[in-house]
């Protein structure tokens, strides 16, 4: 398939860029041809994402070098180019990004939230599409910069639009505003402050890199400058710090995690689910694709302080959770913990702390993405997320209570499930991280995230006992609750056999990630300057 390695990769990004089109054309009240259009469109992207799985050379090659790779010159003034491409780091979160969006489509044909406008929410979902899938192709760093962008206003008016209206007091306002305004406007603002010190730190490596040859923006050739140590010194100490702001506020790390939880809280089901599944990966994604190679000294240097902040997330994160009363709010402070046991492996910067950090993305993929559904369609049914009032979840609907106790195990890492694989892994990175960091930062830092571990099962079980055990309350004796309907089921079967078998299986993930991850210790972070020049010149 010759056209394939050419088109694929700009196919599966702009395909929903068609899929906009098309809805845009198609009236408002045609709501079944929408959302079949909408249907049509993420089945043929993740069609593709499989054939991409199916051509993708798994023998890898050298770090830095990508496969269905494509770069012609897009902006000649800036010295940009569209230049896209595949390795094993990105192929698992793209095809993450494909799988959820279906599901999120296939979900929201019964349960639109209101205002009722399918129209307008199915076009902002293909928009996502396009920004998710692009940033995690992206070879440009102006590129990477332009989809990584895309996402922020289909996710603000998600929020501000289709989010929680109920009126809530701010701190020094004297007057109440609805919680989504609110949210949309904190989420908003707080990744547009990270964004911008991101763009300086691109601009920085752009104007800098002229003292080697021609300037660039292109991640490769950066890459391998930084893997030759070409970035040093105070310069490299404020890059990297801008990016750091960029990417953290995405993850988010400690302390800049305030907005995920009234995002989350606000936004509407699928908004959640795209949120928790795929958005939240896209600053994580950046470490490993931009800072860490292009800066490896000074991602050294700042490694301990990653630790630190991730260790203090795992922590806060489970112990606000058993602070909090609404379920949502909950799932989304559960986020913040589990993507430090992200942070933790990549702080890491070892084979296995790198490994256990994709794993770790995918599997807060499904099993968050797999929660926020559940709190969703609990909360459609109870019109409420009080978890003091919707005990005996389990005896009024018990496939929807059974499917709620199995994620909930899932998030709290029970071997054999998917979850389990990035928190042990994890752990065990940073027991023996890289060599030249310090091992007292690090092997405290294991102790705090295994107490953290108990932390999350503490917490899990404690709202499963809220939510699910005991006797429903006399409010629901007079309501009829219907238990999980078709399309409910057709958006979770999915997601729970991939958390089955990626958690006894989770070569499924490590056979596209392995080979890629260990070239690049060993290219990059090693210091292999001669590696790093001959992965470069052979691809």
């Amino acid at each position: 398939m010759e056209w394939f390695e050419s088109w694929g990769v700009s196919l599966i990004v702009f395909l929903p860029v068609v899929g906009v089109l098309v809805l845009g054309l198609t009236p408002k009240a045609n709501e079944n041809a929408l959302k079949r259009t909408a249907l049509v469109v993420s089945l043929a992207v993740f069609a593709l994402s499989l054939v991409l799985i199916g051509q993708f050379d798994f023998g890898g090659g050298p770090y830095n070098t990508y496969q269905f790779e494509v770069n012609q010159s897009w902006i000649g003034a800036i010295d940009a180019n569209y230049h896209v491409g595949i390795d094993g780091i990105s192929l698992p979160l793209l095809v993450l990004s494909t799988f959820v969006m279906v599901l999120a489509v296939i979900y929201s044909w019964n349960n639109w939230d209101e205002p009722k406008n399918p129209k307008a929410f199915l076009i902002l979902m293909m928009i996502l599409a396009t920004g998710m899938n692009g940033t995690f192709v992206a070879l440009d760093l102006v590129l990477f910069f332009v989809f990584f962008e895309v996402v922020l206003l289909p996710m603000y008016f998600m929020i501000g639009i289709w989010g929680d209206r109920t009126p809530r007091r701010i701190p020094g306002f004297s007057t109440e505003v609805e919680t989504r305004l609110y949210a949309s406007i904190k989420f908003f603002l707080f990744t547009l402050f990270g964004s911008a010190f991101m763009l300086l730190g691109f601009l920085a490596l752009y104007f800098d890199s002229a003292r080697f040859g021609e300037r660039t923006f292109d991640i490769v050739q950066l890459t391998e400058l930084g893997a030759l140590g070409s970035f040093t010194g105070s310069f490299a100490f404020w890059v990297f710090g801008a990016m750091f702001l960029g990417f953290a506020i995405k993850v988010p790390m400690w302390p800049f995690h305030t907005w995920l939880p009234d995002a989350h809280t606000a936004a509407p089901t699928v908004g959640s689910v795209l949120l928790a599944a795929i958005l939240l990966k896209l600053g994580s994604y950046g470490f490993i694709r931009i800072a860490l190679p292009i800066l490896p000294d000074e991602a050294k240097n700042w490694a301990p302080a990653i630790a630190i902040l991730a260790v203090i997330g795992i922590i806060y994160g489970s112990l606000a959770c058993l602070a909090q009363t609404d379920l949502k709010r909950l799932i989304a402070f559960s986020s913040v913990g589990h993507m430090g046991f992200v942070m933790l492996g990549i702080a890491t910067m070892t084979d296995i702390g790198i490994n256990a950090a994709i794993i770790g993305m995918v599997a807060h993929g499904l099993i968050t993405g797999l929660l926020f559904f559940l709190a969703g369609s609990m909360h459609h049914r109870y019109h409420t997320r009080d978890m003091a009032r919707l005990g005996g979840n389990l005896k009024l609907m018990p496939v929807l209570g059974g499917i709620l106790a199995f994620t909930a195990m899932a998030s709290l890492g029970l071997p054999g499930l998917a979850g389990f694989w990035g928190e042990f892994m994890s752990l065990l990175s940073a027991y023996n991280p890289l060599g030249g960091l310090p091992l007292g930062v690090f092997r405290t830092s294991m102790v705090l995230a295994a107490i953290g571990t108990v932390l999350t099962a503490g917490y899990m079980l404690w709202m499963l006992q809220k939510v699910n055990l005991g006797e429903p309350s006399d409010e629901w004796q007079s309501h009829e609750f219907h238990d999980v309907d078709r399309f409910e089921m057709a958006a979770w079967a999915p997601l729970i056999v991939l958390i089955v078998v990626i958690g006894f299986y989770p070569n499924l993930v490590f056979s596209a990630t392995t080979d890629t991850v260990t070239s690049l210790v060993d290219t990059v972070f090693n210091g292999d300057a001669t590696a790093a020049l001959t992965s470069v010149k052979g691809g």
